[in-house]
């Protein structure tokens, strides 16, 4: 289901201020597509290869923030007090155990933001307002979206300059893609102008399976400018690394998991 788009303070265009760095939000509203695993590991080779990174948790489940090490049950302020204006990106943003890697984590209160937010003025553009003093020598920005198209997702697509959709090798993408790409002309007709696609990403892609480069294949027809190069390997060692805190690339720095988030990093970097 796509967002509201339809009332009057949304339908207002996003004229972005001073943005002099990438905010890449990583949506699908579909849930199980390797979203969360993405954030993690493209914020943590984004920060490997020195770009200083701020990974924005903008999803109630948290899983961004415990799978960096972080506990949300004690984090004192959160995304909640950023949309809420309570408190700026410096007080909020928590370092990592990865060097140059900076987290804005989350808790389950952030679920009961969007109905606080629905009838606040200009909701939209809560997070994009916070964004625009980001800590000093931030590089990138990443946030990891909820799986919805609600008003935390449409938040994250204001506040952006483009859109990474992670996607499973499985045959309900195309169906996911479709509305993701509706939501995205949406979004730029009424909202935001500058909201580019990064890429679409195949994640979970087992090489053995005959259905894993059929989907690819019907993928890579449909959109054939937005798929990105790199393939996300099912791999044991990314599902094993959350466990840990940590991100794949800690976890065992020279696993396939590992060297796949590299090379994305790579090919974003030079798009």
């Amino acid at each position: 289901m796509a967002p509201d788009v339809g009332s009057t303070s949304l339908l207002k265009p996003n004229i972005l201020a001073t943005a002099t760095i990438p905010v890449v939000a990583v949506v699908n509203q579909k849930g199980g597509v390797g979203k969360t695993t993405t954030a993690i590991n493209l914020a943590a080779a984004m920060a490997e290869v020195g770009h200083p990174t701020l990974l924005v948790d903008l999803d109630p489940q948290a899983n961004s923030t415990s799978g960096l090490g972080l506990d949300p049950a004690r984090a004192r302020l959160t995304t909640y007090h950023l949309l809420s204006g309570e408190a700026a990106v410096d007080q909020v943003a928590q370092t990592t155990g990865v060097p140059g890697l900076t987290l804005v984590p989350s808790h389950i209160d952030l679920a009961g933001a969007e109905i606080e937010i629905a009838s606040m003025p200009e909701r939209e553009g809560l997070l994009r307002g916070a964004l625009e003093s980001v800590p000093t020598g931030t590089e990138i920005v990443l946030i990891d979206c909820p799986p919805s198209l609600g008003l935390l997702t449409l938040n994250a697509l204001v506040a952006s300059t483009s859109m990474l959709i992670p996607t499973q090798c499985e045959y309900f993408a195309l169906e996911g893609l479709r509305h993701l790409m509706y939501t995205h002309q949406l979004v730029r007709s009424r909202l935001n102008p500058r909201l580019a696609i990064a890429g679409i990403l195949m994640t979970q892609f087992d090489a053995r399976t005959t259905l894993a480069w059929d989907v690819l294949e019907s993928v890579r027809r449909t959109y054939p400018h937005h798929v990105l190069e790199t393939l996300i390997p099912r791999n044991v060692r990314i599902s094993e690394a959350p466990s840990h805190g940590k991100s794949v690339l800690e976890y065992d720095p020279t696993c396939k998991g590992a060297a796949a988030y590299r090379a994305l990093a790579k090919e974003l970097l030079e798009r």
